[in-house]
C-alpha cells in the first residue's frame, strides 16, 4: 500500500518536529562487555520479571529521528495498555501532531494528522514509511524501551549491573546509554536510548514514567 503523495509530506512533518526540538542527543559509543555478578544477573532477572507482570504503562519524553540527512525531534508521549498503545508526536508550538494507535488483537493501526484524513493499516512501519520517509521499529520498541529483552536472544551485551547495555535484534541495534535508578515502586528504566538501523536513527530521550498496577 502506498500513502506518498497523498499521506503526510516529509517537508511538513521535518517543520513539526523541528519546532520544538529538545537538547542535542549524546552520541553513543560502542558498548563493551564487562563483568556481571550472579548477584547482578538475578536481580536483572527480577527487574524484567516485574516489567513482564505491569503490561499497562506510559512514557513521556523527547524523541530525535532521521532517515540518512532528514530529521528532525519532537515531545512524543506513549502509553501502552496490554498490546495496545497510543503514541503521540506533536510541535508545541506550531500545535501540529500526529497519532499512531494500534490493537494488539487485531494488529490494525491507525495513522491520524496526515493529509487526506486518517490512514489504516496492518504494518504500522511500513505506515510510517509511507507517510514520513522514516522508518521507526514499531514493533519492537515496546520492548526496548523499557529494556526487555527476550529469554535466550542473542546480541545482548550487558552492564556490570546485569542491564542491558546493548541489544541486536530484527536488523536494529538499540543502545542504552543511560537509566534512572530503581525506586521503591518500581525498578531500573532506560533514560536515554538510540536504535539505529543503516542510516535510519530513533533517538529517545524519557523524562517521566507511569506504570500501572497489574
Amino acid at each position: 500500500m502506498s500513502f506518498r503523495g497523498q499521506a503526510l509530506s516529509l517537508v511538513w512533518v521535518a517543520a513539526l518536529l523541528s519546532a520544538c526540538a529538545g537538547p542535542a542527543p549524546r552520541p553513543s559509543a560502542p558498548a563493551a562487555s564487562v563483568p556481571v555478578s550472579a548477584e547482578a544477573l538475578q536481580a536483572e532477572v527480577a527487574r524484567q520479571a516485574w516489567l513482564r507482570a505491569h503490561p499497562d504503562w506510559s512514557f513521556q519524553g523527547r524523541a530525535a529521528i532521521s532517515k540518512g540527512r532528514n530529521g528532525g525531534s519532537g515531545r512524543v508521549d506513549w502509553r501502552q495498555t496490554g498490546r495496545d498503545y497510543r503514541i503521540q508526536l506533536s510541535a508545541p508550538v506550531t500545535r501540529q501532531s500526529w497519532v499512531l494507535s494500534g490493537e494488539g488483537a487485531t494488529g490494525q493501526a491507525r495513522l491520524e494528522g496526515v493529509e487526506g484524513g486518517p490512514r489504516t493499516g496492518d504494518d504500522a512501519q511500513e505506515m510510517l514509511f509511507q507517510a514520513t520517509g522514516w522508518q521507526i521499529p514499531v514493533e519492537g520498541l515496546p520492548a526496548w524501551v523499557r529494556g526487555l529483552v527476550d529469554d535466550g536472544q542473542a546480541g545482548v551485551v550487558r552492564d556490570a549491573e546485569g542491564r542491558p547495555a546493548a541489544l541486536e535484534q530484527a536488523g536494529w541495534r538499540v543502545d542504552y546509554q543511560e537509566w534512572f535508578p530503581a525506586e521503591a515502586d518500581r525498578p531500573a528504566l532506560p533514560k536515554r536510548i538510540e536504535a539505529r538501523m543503516g542510516d535510519a536513527k530513533v533517538r529517545l530521550v524519557f523524562d517521566q514514567w507511569d506504570v500501572a498496577s497489574p
